[in-house]
């Protein structure tokens, strides 16, 4: 085990580093967002209160894991994981408790030198869409879409793309065949900027643009294209193979795929929204 301090708006709130991940001690936790002036007491009793409100137990997201006190003692404390805080932090009414959130996603897993563990920028991932409201069946499409585009970037590379404009175009080839337009004019009907587009996809947008990249990475290790042009018609085909599928999943259901939604789930966006229906 390895104990730091972090520093959330001048609180200090300990944290120690458990089996490859930060466990922070809830009661540091709730004196930052609380300003309590006894936050074990007020731990003690929103136990209670979850418990009999909610029915649930927050204690079962708690390990007590030995911190360093104010005199220099250690002493088990009351600790959980990045998951488990933003579980209890949900039933503390705090102005901070947003803000807290952001910071928590940046501190709860960022990477310790001294371990190497290539899950941890997933989990991170994971969480930051967690924490702006993401489902999770959502969250695991838009993991599988990464990993989906991962591949298909390291094939390109293997076939002599290497410039990121040569990227752009081939992504913009696979996003006409299959959408039926590019990502420029993507972002533009969904009132986007600097955004993601794909945060901003729902599931079957995010469902054919997984397949294009797929088929287009399959077509590419059968066929090896080794120039720019045959990688650009590669990414049409494959592009095309999804742009079928949408056209009929669009004839079944009645409706376009391609939608000027925005999927961001956060209700500073959802507000948003509601005000651009008004």
């Amino acid at each position: 085990m390895d104990a730091k301090m972090a520093v959330f708006k001048g609180k200090k709130i300990r944290r120690i580093l458990h089996n490859n991940e930060w466990w922070f001690s809830i009661v540091d936790v709730v004196s930052a967002l609380t300003e309590s002036f006894n936050p074990r007491d007020y731990w003690y009793k929103m136990k209670i209160r979850v418990k009999t409100e909610e029915r649930s137990e927050l204690s079962t997201f708690c390990l007590q894991l030995k911190l360093e006190s104010a005199d220099g003692k250690k002493y088990e404390t009351d600790c959980a994981n990045t998951e488990g805080i933003f579980r209890i932090i949900q039933s503390i009414s705090s102005p901070k408790a947003e803000p807290f959130k952001r910071w928590l996603a940046k501190v709860g897993y960022e990477r310790v030198q001294e371990i190497e563990d290539p899950e941890l920028a997933a989990k991170r991932t994971r969480l930051l869409y967690k924490l702006k409201g993401y489902s999770e069946s959502w969250i695991e499409k838009r993991m599988r879409g990464i990993a989906i585009r991962e591949e298909l970037t390291d094939e390109w590379q293997k076939r002599g793309v290497k410039k990121q404009k040569e990227y752009e175009i081939l992504t913009a080839e696979i996003s006409k065949a299959t959408f039926g337009v590019t990502p420029s004019q993507y972002k533009k009907l969904k009132g986007l900027e600097r955004q993601n587009l794909r945060d901003h996809m729902d599931d079957l947008e995010l469902i054919f643009n997984m397949l294009g990249e797929r088929v287009t990475t399959e077509i590419s290790q059968q066929e090896k294209p080794d120039t720019f042009m045959k990688n650009k018609k590669v990414a049409e085909r494959g592009g095309s193979v999804a742009g079928n599928a949408r056209k009929q999943t669009e004839k079944e259901i009645g409706r376009s795929v391609v939608s000027p939604k925005n999927y961001v789930q956060t209700p500073e966006n959802r507000k948003k929204l509601e005000r651009k229906k008004q």
